[in-house]
């Protein structure tokens, strides 16, 4: 089964196209996307909003973790 629907990669191949004639904005700063996946990440982002079959977005990896020093200092002796 595919992951992706037909919306999706017609908004991908939309944004490739912006970006490659400097055309494609970013949607905060309104700056000129110069990235590749930043483009497609926002031809996915564009087809999630209007309903397309595209998997939800993956969590970042900035994510803050648990430090280990509270491991060591649980340790019996």
């Amino acid at each position: 089964m595919a992951r992706y629907g037909k919306k999706a990669s017609e908004k991908v191949e939309k944004a490739m196209h912006e970006r490659k004639s400097g055309k494609l904005k970013s949607g905060g700063s309104g700056k000129t996307v110069k990235s590749r996946k930043q483009a497609i990440a926002i031809g996915l982002s564009e087809a999630r909003r209007e309903g397309g079959k595209v998997p939800g977005k993956k969590s970042s990896s900035s994510s803050p973790r648990k430090s280990s020093s509270s491991k060591r200092s649980s340790k019996k002796k």
